[in-house]
């Protein structure tokens, strides 16, 4: 157990820098006529393909990831 404590800090350092780079990569579908209310995409469906999906996915398992070393750290 002493060993997981010394090692969680550095897991969620690690896991907070690679969940931080996967949503900077990731692209924006929202333009600035999207932050202001209107619709800039259109009305056509986007489908997550080849380097886009595994960063999407990267995304969730950081975060879910990142949220149990998290809670594990406050329980320990």
């Amino acid at each position: 157990m002493i060993l997981v404590a010394k090692i969680l800090p550095y897991a969620q350092i690690i896991l907070s820098v690679v969940l931080v780079a996967a949503i900077l990569l990731q692209q924006s579908a929202a333009g600035l006529g999207g932050a202001l209310g209107g619709d800039d995409s259109g009305s056509f469906h986007h489908t997550r393909r080849g380097f886009e999906k595994f960063l999407f996915y990267l995304t969730l398992i950081c975060g879910i990831l990142f949220a149990l070393f998290a809670f594990l750290g406050i329980i320990i």
